[in-house]
């Protein structure tokens, strides 16, 4: 079956111990050799700013994420956070609605906040998406789920783990992706967990029929009546440009949120410790110990900082 309408999906943060887990869907509507184009691999010269997020992104350099987040984005955004809650499936009273009021600034506090992709990258960016338009790829909107560390722990406290609310922030964004689109979607996501099948976890979807067109490692689908076809397949970010770039996206809008914690605490820390990444890294963990006196003071709720053992 073919197919107008190509989504990638991709998380970031799934197992980090501090900061928010971000699941980023990407959507494109294809002409008959965009279809083809958007489930292989793109040439060198378009890989160079669009591949791995593992590969192009590292931790405190996140000037490309940015400039594909703006490039594909309304060009009117004149901060991060107003790119952020154009991106954000949530609204900020959703996104903040956990949050205890004393702790609030601790994630959404936009002081020292600024764009940091310079006006070279964004032109070399803005020439790939074109390169990516004339082979028939077009990039129509780009949504972001963000589940903060309290979700997770709150979430894991009724026997859902960090897994299943990632599979679910995927059923969201497809949904929502499917009803702008109009018509029946073909979308494929990360491996969720190495988990094979799929079907007894659903949440968003497991009121739709559906049929199991295959469980295996390498690749799990299924096609939903009305809604289209949902696939997920191990390295997905390697292999698939839309999920390419739902996972540069999401590695932006992660880092931006793990830098307003970092900023939080910077004074607490006295410069000793940098802004941490939040995975189970060295420096996330001086960074733990660093603020622990800062959080108490403060009345943090370890809930609200640090993800369960478990999580």
């Amino acid at each position: 079956m073919a197919y107008t309408y190509h989504i990638g999906i991709d998380e970031n943060g799934l197992g980090a111990q501090l900061g928010p887990l971000v699941t980023t869907a990407v959507m494109a509507s294809t002409n008959e050799r965009g279809s083809a184009a958007a489930m292989k691999r793109l040439p060198k010269s378009i890989s160079r700013d669009l591949d791995d997020s593992k590969r192009l992104i590292a931790h405190g350099n996140i000037a490309l994420g940015e400039a594909w987040a703006r490039t594909v984005s309304p060009p009117d955004l004149s901060t991060p956070d107003e790119l952020l809650s154009h991106l954000t499936l949530e609204s900020r009273d959703e996104l903040t609605a956990p949050c205890p009021k004393h702790v609030r600034s601790q994630c959404w506090s936009v002081t020292g906040e600024a764009f940091e992709a310079d006006a070279t990258l964004l032109k070399r960016v803005a020439t790939q998406n074109r390169r990516i338009a004339k082979r028939g790829i077009f990039v129509e909107r780009v949504l972001c789920s963000v589940v903060c560390t309290r979700q997770l722990n709150d979430a894991k406290a009724t026997g859902a783990n960090r897994f299943v609310r990632n599979l679910h922030s995927m059923e969201r964004l497809a949904l929502r992706l499917r009803e702008q689109a109009g018509e029946d979607v073909h979308a494929v996501c990360g491996k969720v967990g190495g988990m094979t099948s799929y079907s007894k976890f659903f949440g968003p979807l497991s009121g739709h029929l559906h049929a199991i067109l295959g469980e295996e490692r390498k690749s799990s689908g299924y096609r939903f009546p009305g809604l289209g076809e949902l696939h997920f397949a191990r390295d997905a970010d390697a292999q698939y440009p839309l999920v390419m770039l739902a996972s540069l996206v999401g590695k932006y809008v992660r880092e931006l949120l793990m830098a307003r914690i970092g900023r939080y605490y910077g004074a607490s820390t006295n410069g000793e410790v940098p802004i941490a990444s939040g995975y189970n890294d060295p420096v996330s963990k001086r960074f733990v110990a660093a603020t622990e006196l800062t959080r108490t003071s403060r009345r943090i709720p370890a809930t609200c900082f640090l993800r369960s053992r478990e999580n």
